[in-house]
This record gives structure tokens, sequence and C-alpha cells, in this order.
């Protein structure tokens, strides 16, 4: 038994084996199936590239089924099993670490691409075909006429044999003549089509200038026209044909007779039509794709003034562990009721829903009034997923998250009124789920904002984005300077200086937080051996201590100890001379395994500060199994203390606090501090150092080492 293929262009290779086999018995081609695969290869890597490009590039996925058809993969089959191996092996051989579902959804809209492209290019090659057929239509033409004018029999021969239909009027519409192909195609026998005047072949699918044409030609005025043309057949159906119809003239040059040529487009268009419904709608629900809505939603958008839209983006909460617990094929029957239920409420005129993607699905109403009517869409929709799915003998309970824009035709692109749904049903979800939120143009500027920030924190580092201030610790009891905290900010190049508040969390959720991270701490360590080779021999209090702030996310980076020992042995300083500050909920119920890191710090001398105590409700016992050597009490205990004396509670609170952390071995450091009465204070308290405007705000390097040759008590 072989092996599974290891490398990218194995499992390249082994896709297009498997797309080969599936299309090749339904391909008009002479080529053998190896020499075959061989063409679909390239295909399948653009298809590759396709699934890992960011964004999405429709016209180059259009551009592959577009190949097919280049490939004589004209069959309908020939499509339709392209697309079943794409959904099943593309992400499974071609993706790589990115999160599933979205690879799914890129190539889900890769399929639609395919299929859109694939229409277009048969289209093309139909009109191709059709034109040929037409010039040999026209060449029939001649060759009709000359044989009425010189010999019948080899206009029969002509007439009787061709393939096409024919028939031959008068200039009043009386039938004359037809060839047998042409009654197969309409199911009349010759007697029922020749009594029949042309006149009387209108149907409702006429275009309007079908009949201007045709009373041109017979008044002389055209020699000939072409057009698409429905009959009715006797049996209800409907035949489609491309119609020629000339003018014969007598050898005088007078008009005569009209010549109709005929081809049977019928099942040509439905060919087509079927391949836009399939281009156009989505496979498992049926309800209209992201490309239809969008041609929707841009026509809504240009329509007159005084019409308005209304838009429902629909998430289903939860989606994800539906799929997880019950497999894709319970999710997927979860999907197609949910479907059938939001199809019921948008059934008025100008209503649509169709699905994006996933457990993601769109509601779009359009008319002079939408205020109203998208607020009773809304409620219409969140009532539909009330009552329970039932799926594999289980009731789920389906929830979701509904952003809802509302607005003017006009003023906003598809994209945009898209997007600032988008941002509005992830409001609606991060505000816990199960509700609607209405669009507002400033939560959507500051959501793409944050998006703007995520996208540049990579480049950011490289380019020299951030700085490093510095805020002094000072000691209470005789007012010097300890050390400081380092701060991180970003000068941003349109935004200007942000604080951390405005990027850390950004940072954590992307994983960017390490390297950040890191880089702190290489700055402020670099900071802490040059301000203490500066206070060598100076009038200062002793060496300084920096103190970084270490993430949830570093610290369970497993290269954690190794990075902070190979920054202290580059720089040359000794451990002492750092304080990793950790906050109380990032190690509340923290197991063993957490700790461990921190312990093996604090054992090679590095101090660990419990930074925001007071804020994370935990069990004070917990103290004695931590690894820290510093409470950093929040500044919420210090607000109290603005005046002198104190709040006697406050007080209180802080003195336990205190002497609980001094029985412990454990220094005490307040923040917040911004007045004297403060200070003096937390000093009778007995708290050890404490850092806040009332000394410093966070400023360069150099302000600290002013610092701390100054006695800030005097």
């Amino acid at each position: 038994m072989s092996a599974e293929p290891d490398g990218p262009e194995d499992r390249l290779r082994r896709f297009a084996t498997i797309w080969s086999r599936a299309v090749f018995p339904v391909t008009s081609t002479s080529l053998p199936r190896a020499e075959f695969e061989q063409r679909l290869l390239p295909l399948a890597g653009r298809l590759r590239d396709l699934l890992h490009t960011r964004g999405f590039a429709a016209d180059e996925a259009k551009a592959v089924g577009a190949a097919l058809v280049g490939a004589h993969c004209t069959d309908p089959e020939a499509l339709a099993r392209t697309l079943d191996c794409v959904d099943a092996y593309l992400v499974l051989y071609c993706g790589d670490d990115s999160p599933r579902d979205e690879l799914r959804a890129r190539s889900s809209r890769l399929q639609h691409a395919m299929a859109a492209g694939y229409a277009q290019a048969l289209r093309e090659r139909t009109l191709a075909e059709q034109e040929s057929i037409a010039q040999a239509a026209l060449r029939a033409q001649g060759v009709v006429a000359q044989a009425l004018h010189a010999s019948e029999a080899r206009f029969r021969a002509v007439f009787e044999g061709a393939a096409i239909g024919i028939g031959i009027a008068d200039l009043d519409g009386n039938i004359l003549q037809v060839n047998k192909a042409l009654l197969r195609m309409f199911g009349f026998s010759e007697q029922g089509l020749r009594g029949r005047p042309v006149l009387e072949w209108t149907h409702p699918e006429d275009a309007p200038q079908v009949w201007k044409l045709y009373e041109e030609l017979v008044r002389g005025e055209r020699e000939h026209y072409h057009v698409e043309k429905a009959f009715n057949r006797p049996d209800g159906t409907v035949l489609w044909t491309n119609l020629t119809v000339s003018l014969l003239r007598d050898p005088d040059g007078n008009p005569q007779y009209q010549l109709a040529l005929m081809e049977d487009t019928t099942e040509r268009r439905l060919l087509n039509l079927r391949l836009r419904y399939e281009a156009t709608h989505d496979a498992l629900t049926g309800l209209p794709n992201r490309t239809l809505f969008f041609e929707r939603l841009e026509k809504a958008l240009g329509a007159a003034e005084g019409q308005r839209f209304g838009l429902c983006y629909l998430d289903l909460d939860g989606f994800k562990t539906i799929n997880d617990s019950l497999g894709h094929a319970a999710g997927d029957r979860l999907l197609v009721e949910i479907a059938d239920r939001l199809q019921s409420c948008a059934t008025a005129p100008g209503e649509m829903v169709a699905r994006l993607g996933g457990d993601e699905f769109v509601a779009l109403t359009t008319g002079a009034d939408t205020e109203r009517e998208v607020d009773e869409l809304a409620e219409r929709i969140m009532s539909a997923l009330v009552t329970p799915v039932s799926i594999d003998g289980r009731d789920l309970l389906v929830r979701g998250s509904l952003g809802i824009v509302e607005g003017p035709a006009g003023e906003r692109t598809a994209a945009e009124v898209l997007r600032s749904a988008d941002i509005t049903m992830y409001r609606a979800k991060s505000a816990g789920g199960n509700r609607s939120e209405l669009a507002d143009p400033e939560a959507d500027a500051r959501a793409i904002t944050r998006h703007g920030l995520t996208t540049a924190l990579p480049t950011a580092l490289e380019r020299g984005e951030f700085f490093i201030e510095y805020q002094p610790l000072v000691h209470l009891g005789d007012g010097s300077v300890r050390g400081a905290e380092a701060l991180v900010r970003w000068l941003h190049p349109q935004h200007g200086v942000l604080g951390p508040d405005r990027f850390i969390p950004l940072a954590e959720h992307t994983g960017l937080i390490v390297p950040l991270g890191r880089w702190v701490l290489e700055e402020s360590i670099r900071q802490a051996r040059e301000w203490r080779e500066r206070l060598v021999g100076q009038d200062a209090a002793g060496p300084l201590r920096i103190n970084v702030n270490l993430s949830p996310c570093q610290l369970g980076h497993p290269g954690l100890v190794q990075d902070t020992v190979d920054i202290l042995e580059r720089a040359g300083v000794t451990p002492d001379a750092l304080c990793l500050e950790v906050t109380e909920s990032a190690l509340i119920g923290a197991d063993d395994d957490l700790l461990k890191p921190l312990r093996r710090l604090a054992e090679m001398g590095v101090d660990i500060a419990l930074d925001d105590f007071g804020t994370g409700y935990s069990n004070l016992a917990n103290l004695r199994r931590l690894p820290v050597s510093v409470l950093k009490l929040d500044r919420s205990f210090t607000r109290g203390m603005q005046q002198f004396p104190a709040d006697p509670v406050d007080l209180k609170i802080v003195e336990g606090i205190v002497s609980l952390a001094h029985n412990l071995d454990l220094a005490v450091t307040v923040e917040g501090v911004e007045t004297g009465a403060q200070a003096e204070q937390l000093r009778i308290l007995g708290c050890d150092t404490a850092q806040g405007w009332y000394y410093a705000k966070p400023g360069p390097p150099e302000r600290l080492h002013e610092l701390a040759l100054v006695d800030t008590t005097g």
C-alpha cells in the first residue's frame, strides 16, 4: 500500500488525478487519460493558489471554469463532477494551516465563480457555433435561390436533406413548403403547418423588434434578419430557435418569397439556464447565493430617488458546535431547515433571502418605506428561529445574531452596505448573541479602525513604529526612584500615538503579542543596563529595576523562559534588574503547568509582580502558591484617598492587604497616586513603592535618569 503524498506538489498532483478520473469519461477528447490529467494539472495549481489568495479573485476562478470548456469538457456532467471534486478534495489536498471553515468558504466561492466562467465560455462557444450556422444558412440561401430558378431537382436535394428547419412562404405570410427537419421540430404534420399563416406564430417572449424586422423584409426594405425566437408546439411545450429569415427575389429583382431557416436551440437554452441557476444559487439550500444577492443589492442601491433599502445580516450562534458534535451532515440539514424558514419570512414584493456561505444568511427588502418593513422583517426572522429544529431525533435550539442596515438608495455601494451589516452583526454577537442590532456609523468606523490596526500590526514592528515610555516607581519611605514600568506606545502613521489599550488586545487576539512582547523586553532590559551604567558612582539610591508587563498569551508561550534568559545574557544584566508583571485575572485558577515558567524565572532571581491586585476576585490563600514577590494594588484602592484623611473603610482594606502581603514577605506597590494626600496615606499604611502622575507621567528614558538623582520628597 503506497504512502499518502507528503509534499504540496504531490498533494496537488493527487488532486489533479482524482479530478481527471472523474471528468475524463464524460469529456469529448482524443487525448489518453494521462495526457488529459497533465492538461488539468496547471488548472489544479491555479485553484490551489486561489484558495490561499487574500481576498477573492473571481475573474481568475472564472478563467479556470472557462478553461474546462477549452479542454472539451462541454458535457454538463463534466461541470457537475468538477464541482463535486473541488468541494470534496480541494481543501483536503491543497489546504494549509488556515481555519478549515475559512478555506471551505473560499472553496465554495471558487465553485460558484468556476460555474459562472464555465457558463460564459459555453455561451460564447455556442454563439460562435451559431454564427457558423448562420453563415452556412446564408450560403444555403444563395443555393436555394439559384435552385429555384435553375433546377428544381437540385433545390429538393438541399431542401429535404438540410439538418436545419427550412420553410418557404409568400409575401402575404402563407406557408408554401416546409422540410422534414422543420416538421420534426414543431411536431406538426405538413398539412397542419402549411395552412397556418406566419403572422399567427407570435409568442409572449418575442422581442419588440421581431415583427418590425419582418414587416421591413416583406416590403423589400431588408434582405434578411436574424433573431432568437420562441414558438409554441401543439403539445404545449416551447420551441426556442435561432431564426434567420431571408428575402428571395425573382430574376428581375422583385421580392417574391420569404425563406426561414431555423435551428432548434431549446436544449442548449435549458442548459444555459441551468448553469446560470447553479452559478447564482446555493447548492445546499437552493437560496440565491452571494453572486445573485449582490446583483439584486446593486440594483436596489441604484434605484430611483425616493427608494430605500433594508438589509438583515444573520449569523447563527454556536453553529460550529453543532457541526463538531453532530457532524457536517446534521449541520447541513439544519441549514436547509433554517433556509426554508427564512424563505417564508421574505415573501412580499421586493424581498429576498440569500445564503452568503457557511451559516450566514441575508434578507433584503426594497421600496419607499423600508424603515418600517426592515424592522418587521427582522422580527419575523428572529421569531422563525424560536422553534427548535429536530435533527436525528434531537431538538436543537437555534439562535442567531442579526445586523440591520437601512437607508436611501444611491448613497453607498453594495460592498459598503454589506460591510456595515457584517460589522453590526458581530456587534450583536459580541453582546451575547440571540439579538439584533441596528447599524451605527460611529460603531462601524471604530470597527473599521480596529480592523485597520490589526492589519497594520505585523509590519508596524518591522518599521519601528513602536516606542517605550517609562513611569518611575518611587519608594514611599525616602522618595527615591527605585525603578520604572515600561509602557509601550504605537506611533501610527495616520492615528498618531496610540496607547496600549488600543492595540494590545488586538495583538493578543492575533498572536502578535509574542514578538511584540519580546521586543519590549529586549528594549527595556537594554535601557535598564544603560541606567545602571550611568548611575554608577552617582548619588542614586541604588540600581534601578525595570518592570515589564507580561500578557496571558506570553505566559503560555513555551519559549518565555529561554527568551528571557537569552535577552538578559545578551544585555549583560543580572535577573534582579527585571520584574515581570502578570495580572491577577491571568493567574486565577492557574494550574502548575502555567505557573512553572514563572517559578523558574523567580528561582533565577527575576521578580514577579501580581498586577491589578484586588480586581480578580481571587482567593487570598492562593497567594501562598503563586511565585510572586510583589503585590501591585489596583488604582481603584487609591481613588478614595484623594482627601486627607481618607475614608476609614478604604484605609482598613488597604491596611489589611499590606499586612497580609508583608506577612507573606511580599512587597506592595500602589498604582494611580495623583496627590500628596494619597502618597502620605499609603506611606503611613506601610506600602513600599508607588507610581502615578503625582511623581511623573510616563516619559522618555532620559527623564527617569534625571529623577533618579532627585529627592522626590523634598
